[in-house]
């Protein structure tokens, strides 16, 4: 694991804005937009409105990544 975050920009609303994830999150993230046939906007939308208000939206990518592996074994 690289351990180290990388920053990258999503668009949520029509508004940029950058989440900083470990390599293998994004990797994840992304499989899990593929396996669901949406951009990863959406899906980063979709949690993002989900999202307690107190709640940073990069902790609510790692729980809900943690969560789709959790219910998928």
């Amino acid at each position: 694991m690289s351990g180290r975050p990388e920053k990258h920009s999503l668009t949520l609303k029509g508004h940029r804005t950058s989440v900083s994830l470990e390599a293998e999150f994004w990797r994840e993230f992304r499989r899990i937009a593929a396996a669901r046939d949406m951009p990863i906007n959406a899906l980063a939308a979709e949690i993002d409105a989900e999202r307690d208000p107190e709640v940073g939206l990069a902790s609510s990518i790692r729980v809900f990544i943690l969560r789709e592996a959790l219910t998928s074994t």
